[in-house]
């Protein structure tokens, strides 16, 4: 991942050129009347939002996490983390994002990759003003439409039995 600018500016990005043009970007954020501060885990939300409305994702997260999930949506009035899969460096002005997903068996990923970038950029720029400087994306797995049906056997074997 990218590093995004940080308020000294002394960071080199891979292009190897140095970062000081972050503080000549214009930011919504940084005004002459105060600066507005926004959260990694809300940048974070943002982008694990937009990166599951994108068709042919069928989860985030690496395994255990996913186990995870699935365990605290059986929990009565547990909220679903809507973060998982996602990791976010942050600036005052820019930020880069890192994905972890899992797509549905018979899409292409690289349309996927694409889509999502496209929906993660635009939700998190129009949300925060933050300049979305990278997406990077780790497709861990494939999900077979199999999957689905191993796992309601089990279900229903574990139900029967009690």
């Amino acid at each position: 991942m990218i590093m995004p600018e940080t308020k000294d500016s002394s960071t080199t990005s891979a292009a190897g050129s140095t970062a000081s043009a972050g503080a000549d970007i214009k930011s919504p954020l940084v005004t002459d009347k105060g600066n507005t501060t926004i959260s990694e885990n809300v940048v974070a939300k943002l982008a694990g939002i937009a990166a599951r409305e994108v068709p042919g994702v069928f989860g985030m997260g690496n395994a255990a996490r996913r186990a995870f999930d699935t365990l605290t949506d059986r929990i009565p009035g547990s909220q679903t983390n809507v973060s998982g899969g996602v990791s976010v460096e942050k600036g005052e002005k820019q930020t880069a994002i890192d994905l972890t997903i899992v797509v549905e068996y018979g899409s292409s990923i690289v349309d996927v990759a694409e889509a999502i970038r496209r929906n993660v950029i635009r939700a998190v720029e129009q949300g925060t003003g933050l300049q979305v400087v990278e997406v990077n994306i780790d497709v861990t797995d494939v999900h077979l439409p199999d999957d689905d049906n191993d796992d309601q056997k089990k279900q229903d074997e574990s139900t029967s039995l009690s």
